[in-house]
This record gives C-alpha cells, structure tokens and sequence, in this order.
C-alpha cells in the first residue's frame, strides 16, 4: 500500500496527475541513471576512449525493463548505495569486456544529479501545457467579464466597483510572468553534471582524451548544458525550479481561496464547477461545497512547506560533496513537482468550467446602500470645497448612515455642506456603482493585448 497520498489508490488524483506521477516515478529515474550511463560511454567512445561497439553494446543494455529491480534493491540495501548495484547490473549484462567501460571516470553523484535535471527536462513541458491551457480559459472569461461590474474588496470589505475581467486579468498577468521565470531559468536549471569524486575529472586525467571534450560531448549527447564547473555542493539552480514550481502552487492557491470566498451564499457571485452527482456532505443534502478549490488551496499550502525545504539545500553542503542535503531533493522535488501540477490541472478544471452570476455581483454592489461609492462623491465635492475638506465631510455622512442604518443619498442631501453644492439627482448618478469602475476594462485589454503583440 502507498505511505503517501500523491500515490494513494484513493486520493492520487486529487494531490497529483498521472503525467507527472510518471515523470517521478521509480522506473523513470531508473531510466535517466542508465540514459547518463549510455550517453557517457557513447562521448568517450566517439572521442577514442574505448571502442564504438563497446559503446554500443552499453546502450543496447542500459534499459530500465532490462534490469531487475529486486536486484537493485538489494544492492541499495546492503552496500547503502544507491548506484554501485545498478552499475554492477548494467556492467553484467554487456557482452565480451563492454562492461568495463561502464561509468568511466563519473561518480554517483555525476549520474544522480544530472537525473534530476533530466526529469525536471521532462516536467517542464507538463507544466508550461497545463499552464497555457489555465491561461487560455482565463482570457475567455476575462473576455467575456471584461465590463461586468463586481464590488472591489479591500481588508475584506467592499472598496470601489471594479470588474470581474479585471480581477481574472491580474492572475493572467502573473501567469506570464511565471512563463517568462521559467523561460528564463532553463539554461540555468538545464545544465548536467560530470565532475568526478570532487569535480576535477581526475579520473580522465591519466588518458589522453581531452576532458573537456569528454564533458560537452556527454552534455550534447544529453541534450543539457555544459557547467563551467562542478554544482555538486551549488543546488542553487535546482532550487530556482523549485521556487517557480512553489509560486505556480501558491497562486493557484490564491485563485482557489477567492473562488471559495465568492462562492459562499453571503455573496454568491461565483460558483465552481456544478454537475449532478457532485455532492457535498454525507448528512446535507442540499451542499454544494467548493470542493476542487479546497483541494488546490491544500495542495498550494503542503507546496509551501517545499520551499523552506529546498532553500535548505544551498546552507549545509560540506566542503566538495555532502549527500545529507543533496538526498533530500529525492524526496521533496517529486512531492512539490506532483502536488503543484495536480493544483494547476484542477484549477484549470475549475476556471474552464466557472459559473459566473453577474446578477448577483450586481445586487451585492447595492447592500452597502451606496457607500461603496464614497470616493467618487468626495471628489464631485471636493470639486467645490477641496479635497480634504470633502473627505471629511463624506466620512462623518458615510459613518453616520452606517450607524443610524439609512441610505447613503437620505444622508448625503440631508446635509447643508452637500446639498449646498450637488443636487440629490447628481448624487443618485454619482451612486451608481456600474458607472465608476474606472478603467478597469481597459486594464483587461491592456493585458489581453499583450499576449497578442
């Protein structure tokens, strides 16, 4: 039985996907370790180290359904290595005296390293589709709320109109820019390792072969960059993937949490997807409860934890190599990769099927009883009186109607100061919430305009 809920017979699917549970999973790495082993043999043999069918014969055996993983685990068990008895494996399995080429001048960490790179390769893909089609369902939305008013809430009370285009147009923009980190950080994160023990390929050395040409033919072979030295005990660019994969989660989070929040009755404006059979409480029938958003809001918290946890692999890595930190990156970098997909691909769900109530965001900008339109009449005022002035009076009216509970326009035209300079109509137009939304669409062109250009 699994011990983790990301692989739980039950749960999986609400804390993770399929795609990248098979990026991480144990036959996958398995592969990337004997992918390094096959392309090494195959740089050093294409620069004279040691004979082309040699190389060949190493490739043709360095498949993960070849090998027996019992086996493997057996050898990790007794030798507390998690290398040697694959080496050992692959190295057996070679025909004539293939097998002594085998991880010729590498050490573990070379091949453990570069297998997290090569999985993060992998991931990547997973995370940029996922994110686009999020993206996408976004901008229609945005499209087709880019004028519908919604009361803007600040400190969790109601602010200024705005509209519901402009509060999806700011997660668009942050999804960019979470792009454009990503973007930016693959040549960084997408680099291999061939160091040697403590990254001096003194292995190579007492060869003729140019080391050097040893390290970029491996690289091209791998298809990743070549490290101007070794990172063996510098997880800073791992760390940088972790960081994007960790604010992708807490933005989905974010999205989440202000789905939960406006779907409550109090305010009602939006609901995620509703199907019959969907149900919502074992005792109440008649819930309808946010359900994905509540799983993507605990999906977005357990990712947080990761980022401490990966920020802790750059402070305690000993002089050239120390495996207490670098060990941990097994465990917490498939966890956040797994989890933090599993958050974008439900809230893609949610967003691609949002129920949006623009009646209700309508009605919900009348309950303050035209306070939420405050600002606007200080400014017609302050038009006359100055603008501090105006504050001060609009504040004593405003707080006046909240505690006597009448109706912002009785108690602004009940009021020499206002009723000596604007007309109880001009306040009635000035209430009107649809009216002062600023240029809240316009912002939300502004962004969809962009993606375009």
């Amino acid at each position: 039985m699994p011990a983790h809920v990301i692989d739980s017979i039950f749960f999986k699917d609400l804390f993770g996907t399929a795609a990248m549970r098979a990026i991480f999973d144990d036959h996958a790495l398995l592969q990337k370790w004997l992918d390094y082993e096959a392309a090494l043999a195959r740089a050093q043999a294409k620069l004279g180290l040691f004979p082309q069918a040699a190389a060949a014969e190493i490739t043709e055996q360095a498949q993960a359904a070849l090998m027996d993983t019992d086996a493997i685990k057996q050898g990790i068990d007794k030798t507390v290595h998690p290398l040697v008895s694959v080496i050992w494996q692959l190295s057996h399995r070679c025909a004539g005296d293939a097998g002594r080429y085998v991880h010729w001048g590498a050490t573990t960490q070379d091949v453990m390293d570069t297998a997290i790179v090569l999985q993060i390769r992998d991931a990547i893909p997973a995370f940029e589709h996922t994110l686009d089609a999020l993206h996408d369902a976004l901008v229609r939305l945005a499209q087709t709320h880019r004028a519908t008013p919604i009361a803007g809430r600040t400190h969790g009370q109601q602010a200024l109109p705005t509209t519901f285009g402009a509060k999806l147009a700011v997660w668009i923009a942050e999804i960019r820019r979470g792009r454009e980190r990503l973007d930016q950080a693959k040549p960084r994160v997408l680099v291999g390792e061939f160091g040697g023990a403590v990254g001096t390929l003194a292995g190579l050395a007492e060869s003729s072969i140019d080391e050097f040409a040893v390290q970029a033919a491996l690289m091209d072979e791998l298809g990743l960059g070549v490290p101007p030295i070794a990172w063996h005990t510098s997880r800073d660019s791992i760390v940088e993937f972790a960081l994007i994969i960790c604010q992708y989660a807490a933005l989905m989070g974010r999205m989440a949490h202000e789905v939960i929040d406006l779907q409550k009755q109090e305010f009602g404006e939006v609901e995620e997807p509703f199907a019959m059979g969907k149900v919502g409480s074992s005792t109440m029938p008649h819930k309808r409860n946010p359900m994905l958003c509540e799983a993507v809001l605990t999906l977005a918290r357990l990712c947080r934890e990761k980022a401490a946890t990966a920020m802790d692999t750059l402070v305690y890595n000993e002089h050239e190599r120390d495996w207490s930190s670098f060990q941990m990156e097994w465990a917490y970098l498939p966890e956040l990769c797994v989890m933090a997909h599993g958050a974008l691909e439900i809230m893609t769900r949610v967003m691609s099927g949002l129920m949006v109530y623009p009646d209700r965001m309508r009605r919900n900008l009348d309950v303050t009883g035209g306070l939420l339109l405050a600002e606007r009449v200080m400014f017609a005022l302050g038009e006359h009186i100055g603008r501090q002035d105006a504050h001060d009076v609009v504040y004593e009216c405003a707080m006046h109607a909240i505690e006597i509970q009448q109706s912002f326009l009785d108690v602004l035209i009940a009021d020499a100061r206002v009723s000596a300079h604007l007309t109880r109509d001009e306040i009635a137009a000035l209430l009107d919430p649809a009216a002062y939304t600023g240029l809240a669409a316009q912002f939300v062109d502004r962004v969809l305009k962009e993606e375009q250009s």
